[in-house]
């Protein structure tokens, strides 16, 4: 692609010059010829110290955000936002061939993002998924580096959904993603906005950061869906109705939202309820369990409403989605019941706990971890969600990391003690989750917390891989519980 061509639409100072991009990039290390290397402040590394790099490394131009006097140099007010702009302008601008939804919010995004990709094909539509577990290019799934791509590799992937035929992208919007720019450029039909609980506040210092950078997708949204059962929700709706905005709320509880549930019935199983919106009231049988599964449920559909599905059609479609993966998701369901979900925050846990505990008729047995390097402040919190719901405790690590696991257990153990109910420690997360099953009798619920989808564990620097979906599934052929 020739360079003016990459850089239509993109404001900058200097001269552009002549030659061809084949490739946009801020990692000095992939810059070759035909690069086009972007600066950028960040919080750890400043881009400009590596221009020179990339420029001996043969790349055809350098985008700076102050003049450095070197070569093939053009100067932009923000890296950030000009190499979203120049990563999607070398794709082709695939956003703008397809309708665009993104969610955000601390919990719920994945849940709420496949199932609006469920709805909209069993009502006909080709949609791609972007998000924490993996991508979905129409039927084909394609492993997740981030839960929201960098801009390069999110352009990338949504050509290839304009080349597989897809009418929709669906994505998550993480708070890290927002603040970073990553999905400058982008218009979106429709953003949804779950709730707020305390995460990432060891990236982002303090909540009103965090609110902020989930609040700023809006900024780029044609209909915003507000839960306004959750404060920052509420606060949210507010602030978009003041600048002139129409906000389409959702609610369990309050039937002034545009989308409502009403004669809601939990059970293991799931929820059942009436969704109720303008001119219309639909029984919904949703197959997840926990009184959050029906904020989930309004939240997808209503989404789903606001790119085209008819009302009814949504509605109707909800009974026929099945599970997500990691997400409250049965591993195993007989004389007793395995769960497991990526719950990793108090909130979180508390949904889920809240959710399953009227329905146990034996013990609730809750394994959990927390993980190293991230906020630490939520380690009592989980553990006081823990306490709150369970029968026994078995107390592992999550993703240490370069932290020792040793001292992110006695973080958590003082509120486990402090709660006199039992509990045992196994750092080695495979031995514990092996312990846990151990400990399971008739009627007992197990709840694996923390891991959902991941298929991994980071110790000391190192990914290694840990399956609880297979763990737990050879420890129940070992016993004969099962024969696949």
């Amino acid at each position: 692609m020739k360079l003016t061509e990459l850089f239509d639409g993109v404001s900058y100072s200097g001269v552009l010059p002549d030659g061809e991009a084949t490739l946009v990039t801020q990692d000095s290390r992939r810059a070759a010829p035909g690069a086009v290397f972007v600066c950028a402040q960040g919080r750890t590394t400043d881009g400009h110290k590596y221009a020179q790099t990339a420029l001996d490394a043969g790349a055809s131009c350098i985008v700076t955000e102050r003049p450095l006097g070197l070569t093939r140099e053009v100067t932009v007010k923000n890296g950030r936002k000009a190499y979203a702009l120049l990563c999607h302008n070398f794709f082709g601008n695939p956003a703008r061939k397809l309708r665009l939804a993104a969610v955000t919010g601390t919990n719920g995004k994945t849940t709420v993002t496949t199932l609006v990709k469920q709805i909209l094909e069993q009502t006909g539509r080709k949609a791609g998924l972007i998000g924490t577990i993996h991508t979905e290019i129409d039927t084909m799934e394609v492993p997740a580096k981030y839960t929201t791509p960098e801009a390069w590799d999110l352009a990338a992937l949504l050509a290839r959904m304009v080349m597989a035929g897809c009418d929709t992208a669906v994505m998550e919007a993480s708070s890290q993603a927002l603040d970073q720019l990553r999905l400058w450029g982008l218009s979106f039909d429709v953003g949804v906005f779950t709730n707020l609980t305390q995460d990432h506040l060891d990236y982002h210092g303090t909540f009103e950061n965090y609110y902020q950078a989930k609040k700023s997708l809006f900024a780029q949204v044609r209909v915003p869906i507000v839960n306004t059962d959750d404060a920052y929700g509420v606060r949210l709706a507010r602030e978009l109705a003041e600048e002139g905005r129409h906000v389409v709320t959702f609610s369990a509880q309050n039937d002034t939202a545009d989308y409502t549930a009403h004669n809601v019935e939990l059970s293991a199983a799931g929820v059942r309820f009436e969704m109720v919106g303008q001119g219309f009231i639909q029984r919904i049988r949703f197959p997840m369990p926990g009184a959050y599964s029906v904020h989930n449920a309004i939240a997808a559909a209503a989404a789903a409403v606001a790119l085209g599905v008819g009302a009814r059609e949504a509605a109707a479609a909800l009974a026929a989605t099945h599970g997500v993966r990691g997400r409250c998701e049965v591993l195993y369901s007989g004389e007793f019941t395995v769960l497991c979900d990526f719950a990793h925050t108090g909130d979180a846990i508390e949904k889920v706990l809240s959710g399953v505990a009227p329905f146990v008729k034996g013990r609730l047995i809750v394994l959990f971890g927390c993980a190293g390097e991230r906020d630490a402040e939520k380690r009592p919190q989980m553990a006081a969600a823990v306490v709150k719901y369970a029968d026994f405790i078995v107390l592992t690590s999550d993703n240490p990391r370069k932290e020792n696991p040793y001292d992110i257990i006695r973080d958590v153990e003082p509120g486990l003690k402090a709660s006199k109910k039992p509990y045992l420690v196994e750092v080695e997360r495979r031995a514990a989750l092996r312990r846990a099953l151990a400990k399971l009798r008739a009627g007992d619920v197990l709840v694996l917390c923390g891991k959902g989808h991941e298929d991994y564990q980071v110790i000391d620097g190192m990914t290694l891989y840990l399956d609880e979906h297979r763990i737990v599934r050879d420890w129940l052929r070992q016993k004969g519980l099962i024969t696949e």
